[in-house]
C-alpha cells in the first residue's frame, strides 16, 4: 500500500488518536520503512520478479541479468547502491551467494576448500545477513525521505517518491553445492534457505561427500536418477512454503568429471542409467582378460564388459565424452527434473564452445537458458589474448611467430598492442555475447568480492605502512569515496545512526538525545554524497 493509504488505515483504526499518544504519521513511517515482513515474503516476492526476467530475457536476449558473488551483507548492499546510483535501477541485478566464498571464508571451521566440508547452517546465515542488510538499506533511504518530508513545501512530491521507492533487495541465487547429504538432507536445507529468503538454489550433480570445486580435479558425478531426485527435493520444498515460482539451477559438472562413483540399475533400453552407463570406459571380458574374483561387469552391445575402476572404487568415464555428457544431462534434468535453469561449469570462457553445447541441448529444449560462471579460475587475458592470437593465424592475419602461445601473452606490454585490445574488447562484449548466441540469461563472477578484498587490502597496506601513511587512504578511498557519491563514505548514517535519532525522537519528543547534532563529524561530509 502507498503511504497515503497506510496513513488512513490507522486513522481509521484510531479515530481518537493512537494509544500513548504516539503519532500516526510515525507509525505509518515504520510500516513503510518495513519493506518485507519475513524473508519467505521475499523469497516469493523474488522468485515472482525472477520469472518475470526469465520471461523477457525469452523475448529480447539483450536483457540478461548479472550478479557478484557476496561473502557478506554489506558487500550486497554496497553492490546493490553503486547499481541504483549509477543507472536509477536495481532491475537485473541479483545476488550471487557462493558455496566457495562461505567454505573460504563465512564458517566456524576456518578457510577451507570448497568440498563442502563446512557447516550447512552457514549457507543459511549468509542468506539471511544479505537480506537484512538490504532491508536496512531501504530503512536508511527511506528515513532520509520521511525527513525530507516533515520540512519540505511540496509534500505531494515527496510523497510520490516514497510510493515509487525502489527496494535494494533483490534475488538471490543460493549455492546449494551437492545438497551436503542425501536426499532428504538437501530437501532440509533447502527449506532453511528459502526461509531465510532464497528465491533459486543451485544444484550440482556431483557425489555429495567427494564434492570437489567446480575448477578442481578429482570431481565424482551421480548418475542422473540421483540428481533428478534432488532436483524433485528442491521442488518440493519451494511448494510445501508456498513459493510456487522458486527457481532451480542444475548445475552439471561432466564436463571436468572424469569419475563416477556406481554403476545405476538400467532397464536394458534407453532409460536414463543406460545412457549414463554408455560412457564408462570398459574392457571386453575374454579369455585372455577373464572376469576375476571380486570384479564387476555388465552386458553392453551384446558383450560381457568390465569397467574401468581406481583402487577407491571409482569407475571411469572415457576419455573426451565429457560434452556429449553434458548435453545428455542437461536434456534430462530439463525434461525429468523441472530444472528451470542451466549451469554448465566450463574449464575456458570460451563463447563458441558454450554454444555449440547450448545448440545442442536446444535441439531437443528450445528453450534451455543458462546461468554462467564467468569464473576468477580463468585467467581471462591469458584465454581470450590466445583465443585472438589462433584467430587472426587461421585468417592469416598474423603468423605464429609474431606473438607467443604462453603465459608470455599477459605481458604488459600487450595491453596497448592491437591483439590487447581487441581481447580487451571481447570481454567487453562476452555476457553480451553469449546471451545473444549460448542462451544464457544470468551471469556471474562467483568470487569477485574475495579478489577485491584481496587487492583492496594489498593496495591500502603498501601504502600505508609504506612512504605514503595516510595518504594512502585519503588518495585511493575516502577521496573517491566522496568525489564518486559513495555513501558509505558518512559511514555513521550507513549503518543506521538517523534511524536511532528519529525513533528517539518519535518515542521521546524534545527529550530525545540524538547522536547527529552539530559536533557529528559526518557532518564534514554534508555535500559530498
Amino acid at each position: 500500500m502507498s503511504y497515503s493509504q497506510i496513513l488512513g488505515e490507522l486513522e481509521r483504526r484510531y479515530p481518537d488518536g493512537a494509544p500513548a499518544g504516539i503519532n500516526l504519521e510515525d507509525l505509518a513511517q515504520l510500516k513503510v520503512q518495513n519493506t518485507f515482513n519475513t524473508h519467505l515474503d521475499i523469497a516469493r516476492s523474488m522468485a515472482t520478479i525472477m520469472r518475470a526476467d526469465m520471461a523477457a530475457y525469452d523475448a529480447d536476449s539483450s536483457k540478461f541479468t548479472q550478479s557478484l558473488g557476496c561473502w557478506s551483507g554489506f558487500h550486497a548492499q554496497q553492490m546493490m547502491r553503486s547499481v541504483k546510483r549509477q543507472k536509477g535501477t536495481l532491475e537485473g541485478a541479483y545476488v550471487y551467494l557462493s558455496g566457495w566464498m562461505v567454505a573460504g571464508l563465512r564458517n566456524r571451521f576456518g578457510h577451507l576448500p570448497d568440498q563442502s566440508v563446512h557447516e550447512k547452517t552457514a549457507v543459511v546465515d549468509l542468506v539471511q545477513e544479505i537480506y537484512t542488510s538490504l532491508r536496512q538499506a531501504d530503512e536508511v533511504d527511506l528515513n532520509d525521505l520521511f525527513a525530507e518530508l516533515k520540512t519540505t513545501d511540496d509534500r505531494d512530491a515527496v510523497i510520490a517518491k516514497i510510493d515509487g521507492f525502489e527496494s535494494y533487495v533483490r534475488p538471490i541465487i543460493a549455492d546449494i553445492d551437492a545438497g551436503f547429504g542425501n536426499v532428504h538432507a538437501t530437501y532440509i536445507l533447502a527449506k532453511e534457505l528459502i526461509k531465510a529468503g532464497a528465491c533459486c538454489l543451485q544444484l550440482e550433480n556431483q557425489v555429495s561427500d567427494a564434492k570437489q570445486c567446480g575448477h578442481q580435479d578429482g570431481k565424482v558425478t551421480v548418475p542422473r536418477e540421483d540428481f533428478i531426485e534432488k532436483l524433485r527435493a528442491l521442488r518440493m520444498a519451494f511448494e510445501e512454503l508456498g513459493v510456487e515460482d522458486g527457481v532451480i539451477v542444475a548445475r552439471t559438472d561432466s564436463l571436468g568429471a572424469g569419475l563416477t562413483e556406481k554403476i545405476p540399475v538400467s532397464n536394458g533400453v534407453d532409460d536414463l542409467a543406460a545412457e549414463y552407463i554408455k560412457w564408462i570406459e570398459t574392457e571386453d571380458v575374454t579369455s585372455a582378460n577373464p572376469l576375476r574374483n571380486g570384479e564387476v561387469a555388465f552386458q553392453r552391445d551384446g558383450r560381457l564388459q568390465k569397467p574401468s575402476r581406481l583402487p577407491n572404487g571409482l569407475y571411469c568415464f572415457k576419455e573426451g565424452s565429457g560434452e556429449d555428457r553434458v548435453v545428455e544431462d542437461c536434456i534430462a534434468v530439463l525434461s525429468d527434473g523441472a530444472a528451470d535453469l542451466l549451469w554448465i561449469e566450463t574449464d575456458t570462457p570460451n563463447v563458441s564452445k558454450i554454444a555449440g553445447m547450448v545448440n545442442r541441448i536446444r535441439e531437443a529444449a528450445p528453450h534451455a537458458k543458462l546461468t554462467y560462471n564467468n569464473s576468477p579460475s580463468f585467467n581471462w587475458t591469458l584465454n581470450l589474448r590466445k583465443q585472438v592470437r589462433e584467430e587472426w593465424i587461421a585468417a592469416d592475419k598474423i603468423t605464429a611467430a609474431d606473438y607467443p602461445d604462453d603465459n608470455r601473452l599477459m605481458s604488459a606490454t600487450y595491453d596497448s598492442d592491437a591483439l590487447g585490445v581487441e581481447a580487451d574488447a571481447r570481454l567487453r562484449a562476452f555476457q553480451t555475447d553469449i546471451a545473444r548466441d549460448a542462451g544464457v540469461f544470468h551471469n556471474l563472477i562467483t568470487l569477485p568480492t574475495f579478489h577485491m578484498t584481496a587487492k583492496f587490502m594489498d593496495d591500502l597496506s603498501k601504502g600505508y605502512f609504506g612512504e605514503d601513511k595516510m595518504l594512502a587512504y585519503v588518495r585511493n578511498i575516502q577521496r573517491e569515496e566522496i568525489r564518486d557519491g559513495v555513501s558509505a563514505v558518512k559511514h555513521q548514517h550507513e549503518v543506521g545512526s538517523d534511524l536511532g535519532d528519529n525513533f528517539k525522537e518519535m518515542t521521546g519528543g524534545e527529550r530525545a538525545l540524538k547522536a547527529g547534532g552539530a559536533h557529528n563529524t559526518m557532518n564534514q561530509f554534508e555535500n559530498a554524497a
